[in-house]
């Protein structure tokens, strides 16, 4: 543990603390000078300044494999027909991963955090990141985590402990993702990943950061995103997740559907968060 602070009175000397904690900050976007390398360097700056460790996967930078085919099975279970999950739960179950793949679990495994931070490219993640989640989060490891079966997912996955934080940036403004904005809500366009790939495989997903208008900033702007940005990353191991409902919590007697009396009559997304706020 590594001291930040500390204060005396006349009841004696109270030392506060900052228990070391290792974060993975996975990014996507090829300009070194975008606005979201820029955050993926506040953060990293801002982390390792509160005394944490901090692993960068830069996705780019890697020349990571975005498309997920038969070459993540070298060693096929059916050389004849490929079923990605048999081949999946075969290399992980078996240590036959890629190695690229394998890396990225291991830092994952050893992550009290994950960031993940990109642009908002067609109302989605960049292909490059999607791809990241398609061969990392492998059967055995992002799914079918146990036994083989839907037992342990939404909550209670491999990742169960671990804190998300999604940083978005979207080039239009903020107005087009209001709750009757014309592209929708950011947290419902996110959801696939916040609760269908972080949630889903365990983690206490953060509500998501997102900063609008890039591609018409000032440099004012930019300063002010940076700050803000600062601000959430400082808080990272304190802000309360998003209360997703967990399914092995009682609100799905049969891990599919939730009860008759949890939030009747509502239906959607966020009828899947237990305190009712959209995040």
């Amino acid at each position: 543990m590594n001291p930040s602070d500390s204060s005396c009175n006349s009841l004696g000397c109270m030392e506060k603390v900052t228990v070391k904690k290792r974060v993975l900050v996975v990014y996507a976007h090829p300009e070194p000078a975008s606005l979201t390398r820029q955050l993926v360097e506040v953060a990293v700056e801002t982390l390792e300044g509160q005394g944490h460790e901090v692993v960068r996967s830069d996705l780019y930078g890697m020349r990571w494999k975005a498309v997920y085919d038969q070459d993540d099975f070298p060693s096929r279970v059916d050389p004849d027909r490929l079923s990605f999950i048999a081949e999946s739960a075969h290399a992980y179950s078996t240590g036959r991963q890629t190695d690229d793949v394998a890396a990225e679990q291991a830092k994952l495994s050893s992550a009290d955090a994950v960031i993940l931070l990109f642009p908002l490219w067609w109302f989605g993640v960049p292909a490059i990141l999607k791809g990241w989640i398609e061969r990392v989060f492998a059967y055995g490891f992002g799914y079918g985590y146990k036994n083989g079966t839907n037992q342990y997912r939404y909550g209670d996955g491999v990742l169960k402990g671990k804190r998300a934080l999604v940083s978005v940036l979207a080039g239009g403004p903020e107005v087009d993702y209001g709750p009757r904005g014309i592209n929708g809500p950011m947290g419902e366009i996110l959801f696939p990943l916040t609760h269908g790939a972080l949630f889903f495989a365990g983690m206490d997903v953060l509500r998501a950061h997102s900063v609008y208008g890039t591609d018409r900033m000032s440099c004012e702007d930019v300063a002010t995103a940076k700050e803000a940005w600062r601000g959430r990353v400082k808080r990272l191991f304190e802000e309360d997740p998003v209360a997703f409902r967990s399914q092995n919590g009682g609100d799905y007697p049969d891990r599919h559907t939730l009860r008759d009396d949890i939030a009747p009559g509502r239906t959607g997304v966020w009828a899947h968060v237990a305190d009712g706020t959209e995040a």
